[in-house]
């Protein structure tokens, strides 16, 4: 249910994505992935410039149909939004890009990490004179850290295949994540959820399943930002929990013993996916059929107080609760345009703010 060795996995796809050969079709002389990617996004790039300037998506990605159709929409919003702005969306893990290439669950489909995207938006011909990179995480934590270390790392040249006279003259601008504010997005955030979600907050228990980062992960102690919209939900309902799948804590089982101190022993629990897309995580961890921790009289939790291997339908079905598939609400927040119009108003405050002080970043306080 949770991937202890991420990190681990991703740093040897990562190299797997960068290293590993392939054959070139015109002259079948072996070349690199690294440079067999770049060919492609620069083609891409150069195919579809229509403007001056240019907007960066960067999601964590996904493998889900139901994901694909939700990033796809929220590109055509932003063209829409932002007509003079050219838009294109990256994803940053490495496993999600080659699994979607594969075709895991869904059509092979290429998509790109970001300084592939980045290195093409300089590249003779293209040139972009401003470069938004929008951050389409929830919080500011691991995944944001790496969306400015990609920055950096572009502005400085990390590669040298750059012209510095363009690094020096090109205005790069970053929009933050959903809740990258403690009081303005966290407040505004749980006043829409509740505008979607109070009719079945009137009815039961609404249960919101972030991701998180484990305790030694979690950059800038972003983690609390799913405490903190918890409390703001609550203002307007005491039937509104936020848990996560990986920050400790806050599991599936700490949002139980929520719920229980709070007087929730029964009734409806509606379940909602707190994250930019519905993919892996709401369709299995939050509204799978796996309950192999379930032994027919209780769970066992391991040494982190979380219940592996059961998801969190079948975990407050078994615990007595009214959950089942009719009370899962399977939308990813992009997929609400009022929650996804949080994330274009931080990129509209990005363009209209000072240009990007990359040494220092955005980073929450």
């Amino acid at each position: 249910m949770k991937i202890k060795s991420m990190m681990i996995a991703m740093l040897a796809i990562c190299m797997g994505v960068f290293f590993t050969s392939c054959k070139d079709d015109k002259n079948d002389e072996p070349t690199n992935n690294y440079t067999a990617y770049q060919k492609a996004v620069n083609e891409t790039v150069k195919s579809q410039k229509k403007n001056s300037k240019v907007i960066l998506l960067v999601a964590f990605g996904s493998t889900w149909e139901q994901a694909y159709d939700a990033f796809d929409g929220t590109v055509e919003a932003y063209k829409q939004k932002f007509p003079g702005y050219d838009v294109f969306l990256s994803f940053s893990s490495a496993i999600c890009i080659n699994r979607a290439a594969a075709g895991e669950n869904v059509d092979p489909r290429n998509f790109y990490a970001p300084p592939f995207w980045l290195t093409a938006f300089a590249q003779n011909g293209v040139k972009y004179s401003e470069i938004v990179v929008q951050s389409l995480q929830v919080i500011p934590g691991e995944e944001y850290t790496r969306v400015i270390n990609y920055i950096k790392d572009f502005a400085n040249n990390a590669n040298g295949d750059i012209d510095d006279n363009y690094l020096a003259n090109v205005t790069l601008k970053l929009g933050v994540p959903l809740l990258q504010d403690a009081d303005a997005d966290v407040n505004k955030v749980a006043e829409e959820l509740n505008k979607l979600y109070k009719t079945q907050a009137a009815e039961g228990v609404v249960a919101f399943m972030g991701h998180g980062n484990p305790d030694s992960y979690d950059t800038y102690k972003a983690n609390i930002r799913y405490t903190q919209l918890e409390e703001a939900l609550q203002t307007y309902s005491k039937n509104y929990f936020v848990g996560t799948v990986d920050m400790m804590n806050n599991f599936k089982t700490n949002v139980y013993d929520r719920m229980v101190a709070a007087g929730f022993t029964s009734g409806k629990v509606y379940c909602h996916p707190l994250m930019s897309i519905d993919g892996d995580h709401g369709h299995n961890d939050m509204a799978g059929d796996d309950d192999d921790n379930w032994d027919g009289v209780k769970f066992t939790p391991n040494d982190e107080g979380e219940v592996e291997d059961t998801s969190w339908k079948m975990y407050f079905f078994h615990l007595g609760y009214e959950c089942n598939n009719s009370t899962m609400i399977e939308k990813g927040l992009l997929e609400l345009p009022t929650i996804r119009q949080i994330w274009m108003n931080h990129t509209s405050d990005a363009i209209a703010g000072e240009p990007l002080d990359y040494y220092h970043s955005k980073n929450p306080e």
